[in-house]
């Protein structure tokens, strides 16, 4: 009797295991195109070009030293047809539909208070409360990496909350001056200063 108990739980479990891996392949089959590859076919849909980019420290010298740090970032470029001028944004921010510190930063273009002796992007990204990740005033130098690409070593501001645009491009748009595209058109997180601006007019 006992074997008999025994054998009818065995059946049991590997019945069950059988259903929730059959479940598990449905589910497999069936699931929705993965976050990142959204992310991605959002930012090629709105004419910009997806690049993979290393953090990397020692820019300013030789490329033979310098030291491949570890993670990844994954940026929308857009260029212009009009003036080659480029600008990245990194795809979380780019399809972020809450407000991000990053794109808040760029529809507040605020003015750059002139202080620092550098690399005025990399102040501009300090003053906003953002990190240049190499501190931009350091003289190893270091940025986001992609070989073969016009931009071989990006600036980017990154802000406490993760989202992160080109520092240059940033500096630029405070004075009005649009680089690459024009953000405010493919951000899906909407301007929240238009209507303020309109009713002042």
């Amino acid at each position: 009797m006992r074997i008999t108990r025994d054998a009818i739980g065995i059946a049991i479990l590997v019945l069950c295991g059988t259903v929730f891996s059959a479940t598990a392949q449905t589910a497999k089959g069936t699931s929705t195109l993965p976050a990142a590859s959204k992310a991605q076919a959002y930012c090629a849909s709105t004419g910009g070009n997806v690049e993979t980019r290393i953090p990397v420290y020692g820019t300013n010298g030789p490329v033979q030293s310098w030291l491949r740090l570890a993670g990844v970032e994954y940026f929308c470029q857009y260029t212009s047809t009009s003036d080659g001028s480029r600008i990245h944004v990194s795809l979380r921010t780019l399809v972020a539909t809450k407000p991000s510190l990053a794109a808040l930063a760029y529809y507040a273009q605020i003015p750059w208070n002139g202080v620092g002796q550098g690399s005025p992007a990399s102040f501009y990204c300090s003053q906003l409360g953002g990190s240049d990740l190499f501190g931009g005033v350091n003289a190893a130098g270091g940025g986001w990496v992609k070989f073969n690409t016009t931009d071989v070593s990006l600036d980017a501001c990154i802000f406490p909350d993760n989202s992160t645009i080109d520092s240059w491009g940033l500096f630029y748009h405070s004075a009005g001056i649009i680089r690459g595209a024009d953000l405010s058109t493919v951000l899906r997180y909407s301007n929240p200063y238009t209507a303020t601006k309109t009713g002042t007019q």
